[in-house]
C-alpha cells in the first residue's frame, strides 16, 4: 500500500489507493467529540482497508471539544474548540479533497462523506451544511452514528439486551446530552441543525445526499441512526438503514472482530457503486 502521508496543513492524512478506482472519502474518527484521533483503529485501520478495496480516504484530524473539569480522574483538563470548530474543518476538508480530487485520482461525482459515532455527526452535519450546492458530497458513510443530543427511548427489545449486557450500556440520556452541551459550549436547545443533524425535518432534507447507515446491535445510539434515516426517508431520500449483528458501539474500533470486516465490505460495496 501507498504511504499516507499528511496534507492540507496538517488537518488531513491521505491514504491515497494503491489501485484507485475513482472513489474517494472524507472519513472522520469517533471518541464523543473530545477523544479519539486518526491512528485508532476505526480511523486508520479503516482507511487502510478501504484503500486496499480502491477507495482514496482522507482522514480528518479535526479539532477536538474541551474534556470538561472532572470529567474523569487522570484525565487532563483541556481548552479544546467547540461548535462549529470540528464541524469547519469536515468541510475545510471536503473543500480540499476537492480541489486536489484529481491528483488525487478522484472523481468527484463518487467522493464521499464519513465516519463514526461522533465522526458520523461531523460527516453528516457537512453533507447537511453542503447539501443543495455543487460541494455537497455524492453519497454519506454513517458508521453507529450520534445524530441526536435529546434521543427517543429504545423499544423493548433493545432496552431488553441493553439491560442484560450493561458493559454495552453506555449512552443513557444524560449522557448523551451532556457529550452535547460540552460539545456545544452550552444548550443543546435550539442548536444548529449541522451540529445535531437529527434534528432536522423532512422539509429541510430534501436535498441532502444518498445515505447508508451500519448501526451497532446493543448500542442505544441505533436509535439515533434510525431516526434520522426514517426522516430521510420522509424527505424521499435515497437511504439505507441496518444493524450489524452480534455488536456493541465501536466494532470498527475492533478490528478483530468478523463485524469490523463485514462493515468495511459493506461501505466498500457502496462507494464502489458510485462509479458503477
Amino acid at each position: 500500500m501507498t504511504t499516507p502521508y499528511a496534507a492540507a496543513d496538517g488537518l488531513v492524512r491521505v491514504y491515497p489507493a494503491p489501485e484507485p478506482d475513482g472513489t474517494g472519502l472524507v472519513w472522520a474518527h469517533g471518541g464523543g467529540f473530545l477523544f479519539g484521533d486518526i491512528d485508532m483503529p476505526e480511523s486508520d485501520w479503516v482507511a487502510r482497508q478501504l484503500a486496499a478495496r480502491g477507495t482514496t480516504v482522507v482522514s480528518v484530524d479535526y479539532r477536538l471539544a474541551p474534556v470538561p473539569e472532572g470529567f474523569h480522574p487522570g484525565v487532563e483538563e483541556a481548552p479544546g474548540h467547540i461548535y462549529p470548530a470540528g464541524s469547519d474543518d469536515m468541510v475545510t476538508a471536503i473543500r480540499w479533497t476537492r480541489a486536489h480530487a484529481e491528483e488525487l485520482g478522484i472523481s468527484l461525482d463518487a467522493l464521499a462523506v464519513g465516519g463514526t459515532s461522533a465522526g458520523g455527526n461531523l460527516a453528516a452535519g457537512a453533507a447537511l451544511r453542503l447539501a443543495g450546492t455543487d460541494e455537497a458530497p455524492a453519497l454519506a458513510l454513517l458508521a453507529y452514528p450520534t445524530l441526536l443530543a435529546v434521543q427517543p427511548a429504545p423499544d423493548a427489545e433493545l432496552r431488553a439486551a441493553l439491560d442484560a449486557n450493561p458493559d454495552a450500556d453506555r449512552f443513557q440520556p444524560e449522557v448523551v446530552l451532556g457529550m452535547y452541551e460540552n460539545y456545544l459550549g452550552g444548550s443543546a436547545d435550539d442548536a444548529p441543525l449541522p451540529a445535531v443533524p437529527g434534528n432536522a425535518t423532512a422539509s429541510e432534507l430534501v436535498h441532502y445526499p444518498p445515505t447508508f447507515i451500519v448501526n451497532g446491535d446493543t448500542d442505544e445510539l441505533r436509535v439515533s441512526g434510525e431516526f434520522f434515516a426514517a426522516t430521510l426517508a420522509a424527505a424521499g431520500r435515497d437511504v439505507e438503514v441496518l444493524t450489524e449483528p452480534g455488536t456493541q458501539h465501536g466494532h470498527l474500533n475492533r478490528p478483530e472482530e468478523p463485524a469490523a470486516t463485514r462493515t468495511i465490505e459493506r461501505f466498500s460495496a457502496r462507494l464502489r457503486a458510485l462509479i458503477a
